[in-house]
């Protein structure tokens, strides 16, 4: 189990005070896959997302995409906003899409169908609602 504090720390499942603060470098511990083009399984989606925090308001999820990586699109029960580290991509948001770069970010409703695809290698936050 981590330790409390640690951005990879599930608060749910501990029951010790978490450190009131903690840092880490997004960009270096983003984990890219070599597989191409779109990340149609949950296995291959999970080589590419890594849950940094988790609690019982919201979940914290670091997405690292190589270039021409895709998420197709598809519905999920949750509210997510992505926030773009580093990198550019196509947002699909139910009929809409834009393309954001770093410092951008754009909100998806729960059960409204979303989808990525990168544009250049891509390094952004995903912050869930609860689920």
């Amino acid at each position: 189990m981590n330790e409390p504090g640690s951005l990879d720390y599930n608060a749910q499942n501990h029951k010790k005070k978490v450190k009131t603060m903690e840092t880490r470098n997004l960009k270096a511990i983003a984990a890219f896959s070599q597989d191409k083009g779109v990340l149609d399984t949950m296995e291959k989606r999970k080589l590419v997302k890594k849950d940094l925090l988790k609690t019982k308001n919201y979940t914290l999820a670091l997405i690292s995409l190589n270039v021409d990586q895709e998420i197709p699109v598809h519905p999920e029960p949750y509210d997510v906003c992505f926030y773009v580290v580093d990198g550019a991509g196509a947002f699909t948001v139910g009929d809409e899409q834009v393309e954001l770069s770093s410092g951008e970010l754009v909100y998806a409703p729960a059960n409204v169908p979303r989808g990525i695809k990168s544009k250049e290698p891509l390094i952004l936050l995903g912050i869930q609602g609860p689920h």
